[in-house]
């Protein structure tokens, strides 16, 4: 007995393998051939095959030649329903596209495409994950790029979600589905820490502390005011209107050649705050730094990045914020 019920298991095993078809990230092309596309009558289906029972039965006890000719017209009005419902989502072709960054509080959109490559259009397929669904309408022979978003909460890589490509064209009466985990990820930087918190000071030139500026030699324009910046530096003319609308403070931007460096260090913060608010406080100052195009020291533990400035020094440190951990213990 425990050897045929193992049986059965390993049976019913391989059927919900077969059934559902669990498969890891999938990249490149995704072809929907016939063994990836699944059909199943909806409850109208149902309701509809119950609806034709009482047809026949009802023309073979009155014995109505025109109830005959109803059901099977009906019937075959149905059929031709599931050719299409089925036809209208194979040989789909599917790819994954893009994921860009974001901050952990902020949606990852993950772009994927779907190309129609046959001379018919593919009406109402529904793309779905678990937080979103989106119905498109695919031209015949054109591509389509289309994007699901997914809500974050931590920092790190995010997987792209299932995808569920589903059709119920074109009565209802049939579902048609599809199963895709595109093989994307999405890296989550860190939520910046509200602006606040002043920047480690240290004397003037040791290269470990708080903003050189940037000059005080030529008027460079309006920018938004930061806690670093001196009270010297506000622009007092638009002090008011900014009160007045609600906007932030302004402060002259100026030109120069002041050289002191900064530092962030993740050992200067104090450690009750615990890690993620201590990350957060640095992806804030480095955001803050870039802004004011300063050149900065990013050290997280024997990680060091810098000094320098620019685009690939800031994307460089929010990704070492994003992906990094404290070492193990002993």
């Amino acid at each position: 007995m425990a050897a045929l019920a193992a049986q059965r298991r390993q049976r019913f095993a391989r059927l919900s393998k077969w059934v559902f078809q669990p498969r890891g990230p999938e990249s490149g092309e995704i072809v929907l051939n016939q063994r990836r596309v699944f059909i199943f009558p909806t409850r109208y289906g149902f309701f509809f095959a119950f609806s034709l029972l009482a047809f026949l039965a009802a023309s073979i006890n009155y014995d109505l030649a025109l109830g005959f000719v109803l059901t099977f017209f009906l019937a075959a009005a149905g059929l031709v329903a599931m050719l299409h419902t089925f036809r209208n989502q194979v040989h789909l072709v599917m790819r994954p596209l893009r994921a860009e960054a974001v901050f952990a509080g902020d949606p990852a959109v993950f772009e994927v495409l779907l190309d129609n490559r046959r001379d018919d259009e593919r009406a109402a397929v529904w793309l779905k994950t678990a937080h979103a669904a989106t119905v498109l309408d695919l031209p015949a022979r054109s591509a389509l790029a289309c994007a699901t978003a997914l809500p974050t909460a931590v920092r790190g890589w995010l997987d792209a979600p299932r995808i569920t490509l589903e059709t119920r064209y074109p009565l209802g009466l049939f579902r048609a589905w599809s199963y895709w985990q595109p093989a994307l990820r999405c890296l989550v930087y860190p939520a910046p820490a509200g602006g606040d918190a002043l920047w480690p000071t240290a004397a003037e030139g040791s290269g470990e502390g708080v903003p050189r500026g940037t000059g005080t030699d030529d008027f460079g324009g309006l920018r938004q005011y930061l806690n670093t910046d001196s009270p010297r530096h506000i622009a007092w003319k638009a002090a008011a209107q900014a009160l007045e609308t609600g906007a932030a403070l302004q402060a002259k931007h100026f030109l120069g050649t002041a050289a002191a460096e900064v530092l962030f260090d993740l050992d200067d913060l104090p450690e009750n705050q615990g890690l993620d608010a201590r990350l957060s406080q640095l992806t804030r100052w480095v955001l803050d730094a870039d802004a004011q195009g300063l050149s900065y020291t990013l050290r997280l533990g024997r990680v060091v990045l810098g000094p320098a400035q620019g685009a690939a020094q800031r994307l460089a440190c929010l990704e070492a914020l994003a992906l990094f951990e404290l070492p193990r213990s002993a």
